[in-house]
């Protein structure tokens, strides 16, 4: 089942970053904060236009020509990882034709060769990003940046890869976008498209304006005092600094006329007038708006909610102070949700102890069912991690208005230094309440296929929306990940530009802890039952989500490519029956 059609969507991307080799590792190039606004005032930086992105063969020094194989070594569909002496390519045989891209996925670095190749298109092993072999376009998320694509010739029955040294080492390709209209020409009270939030969903609706050829006005504004970072890395890798985690440079921002107003809280929102009120008065039009503000972590309702030391993980600052004080000290995680458990990983080698509590009986049950959430919780286990599972907080107890102790509903008292709350979250869309703007019952902005809300040149994106979820009958969801995220970004602005474009991705995300990681894709919630192949007591294993005779998702740990080869599966529209997996 799994020879299967490409999805055609395209973006090109900017700004080479270093290159990144381990799954983990930041994916970033280091910038420091960029502020945009002073008490409501817009200041405007100028730099000057430059191609980031060159032609990589103007320098012959800079070029390397090798030859990698002979015709005959590759079969159709086969790819291999080849060295031209100062770096390496990935080279691929489909329909008799010979491509060559980067080797590494710019995300995260993962190893193409071991992902998934399927109709003109590479999927990441890891985390689902997918590559147009032809042109190292990237046509599905996570990530920024496309892949360097090399020239192939055949002389003689050997195959020869010609490419820029550069390319070879930085593994992303950049491409100059559309040349924007200087700031000083702009109206400061107006924008032709504001995006309320500077999360994923609202930079990649940025950079695809700019890539589409949108030359006018964009401002995004952000709570946040940092410019758009990779927020999954703040609960899996807690010492990282905001400059070490920084989506985009501060460079690209002036280059491409991306206006970034930190600190700034939108208060309310006037369709009528097509105006945002922000909190300190300030107002600005707007012809087209995003809203991508995510969700708000819910807080303790218990006795004590007040004291001392006791963080959502929200911002780099509150990752970093957690890591802080949580050294060698007494740490108590409320909640086994992603965040919490990710927290207990990365904490569990670094604090005195720490404990989670958790009302259900088994960690991630709903998400990935009963024994996987076992298997889990063992691997916990054995790295001292103690679980307090069927009982809550009633109260957290303080010593000179620091947290001491944390009392739970069953009796125990757990000492504790720092509490990391992660609950869950609701949607941040109480500013919009008398708006106008449809939202449910639970406070999700609701949006149809092309990302668009209820109101005329209002579109929303990301964490805070329900939208038509293609791989389940059109059914509205939430799904509050980060490559949903980028892609409703990327939907959202291509339909204010009138293209008429629906989502139609699979959901593919992905979590990791104790240097382990576990991949899923598809959207499994209302599963009747768990298929499962492998070893879950080794920790490899794969699981199918099953629906009636249907398969609605796939997770994986230790079992990779499986998880993206199902992707690829979903999202040519063919369904996997529980009998193909047993």
């Amino acid at each position: 089942f799994l020879f299967v059609s490409a999805v055609e969507v395209k973006i090109e991307v900017v700004i080479p970053e270093k290159e990144r080799s381990k799954e983990e590792m930041s994916p970033n190039g280091k910038a420091s904060p960029l502020i945009y606004k002073v008490n409501g005032t817009t200041r405007h930086y100028h730099l000057e236009e430059h191609p980031i992105a060159s032609n990589p063969y103007h320098n012959p020094k800079d070029v390397v020509e090798a030859s990698v194989c002979h015709v005959k070594d590759l079969e159709n569909g086969q790819m291999r990882e080849v060295d031209l002496g100062c770096g390496k390519a990935l080279l691929i045989k489909e329909s008799g034709e010979f491509h060559a891209v980067g080797h590494k996925c710019p995300h995260y670095g993962a190893p193409l060769v071991k992902g998934v190749l399927s109709k003109g298109r590479v999927r990441c092993p890891w985390h689902g990003a997918c590559f147009n072999i032809s042109t190292g376009d990237i046509e599905d998320f996570p990530g920024f940046d496309s892949l360097p694509r090399f020239q192939v010739k055949i002389e003689k029955e050997k195959v020869y890869i010609r490419a820029s040294k550069q390319a070879l080492q930085t593994q992303r390709r950049t491409k100059m976008m559309a040349k924007c209209i200087s700031l000083s020409n702009y109206n400061l009270s107006s924008t032709n498209v504001l995006i309320i939030g500077a999360g994923a969903a609202g930079l990649v609706c940025a950079e695809t304006l700019r890539q589409e050829g949108f030359s006018d006005r964009i401002v995004m504004c952000t709570m946040d005092r940092h410019l758009p970072y990779d927020r999954p890395k703040l609960s899996k890798s807690m010492d990282s600094h905001p400059e070490q985690i920084t989506l985009r440079p501060k460079e690209f921002f002036r280059t491409y006329d991306i206006e970034v107003l930190t600190e700034m809280q939108v208060a309310a929102v006037d369709i009528k007038n097509k105006t945002a009120v922000f909190k300190d008065g300030f107002k600005m039009e707007y012809n087209k708006l995003l809203i991508a503000t995510g969700n708000t972590p819910k807080a303790l309702s218990c006795k004590g909610k007040e004291v001392e030391n006791v963080f959502n993980i929200r911002t780099p600052e509150d990752a970093n102070r957690v890591v802080k004080l949580a050294t060698s000290k007494n740490v108590v995680i409320v909640g086994a949700s992603f965040l919490g458990m990710e927290v207990a990983a990365y904490l569990a080698e670094r604090a005195h102890s720490v404990s989670l509590v958790e009302l259900e009986e088994v960690p991630f049950k709903k998400f990935f069912g009963e024994r996987v959430g076992r298997a889990v919780m063992k691997m916990f286990e054995s790295n001292r991690v103690k679980f307090y599972m069927q009982t809550e907080v009633s109260e957290l107890r303080e010593q000179e208005g620091k947290l001491k102790e944390v009392v739970l509903k069953s009796g125990k008292v757990l000492r504790a230094d720092v509490c990391v709350v992660g609950v869950g979250a609701v949607p941040a869309t109480g500013f919009l309440k008398q708006s106008g703007i449809n939202i449910d019952s639970k406070g999700f902005i609701m949006v149809n296929k092309m990302m668009q809300t209820n109101i005329p040149g209002v579109f929303a994106a990301g964490d805070a929306v329900t939208f038509p979820l293609a791989l389940r009958n059109n059914k509205k969801v939430n799904i509050p990940h980060w490559q949903m995220a980028h892609m409703h970004g990327r939907i959202a602005a291509l339909n204010m530009l009138a293209h008429g474009m629906e989502i139609s991705t699979v959901p593919y995300l992905w979590t990791a802890m104790f240097g382990k990681s576990i991949r899923y894709a598809g959207h499994g919630e209302g599963f009747d039952d768990v298929v499962i192949q492998g070893d879950l007591d080794e920790l490899k294993f794969v699981a199918f989500y099953t629906k009636s005779d249907e398969v609605v998702a796939v997770a994986s740990m230790n079992y990779d490519p499986i998880v993206s080869k199902v992707a690829e599966v979903l999202s040519a529209g063919r369904t996997i029956r529980k009998r193909d997996v047993e």
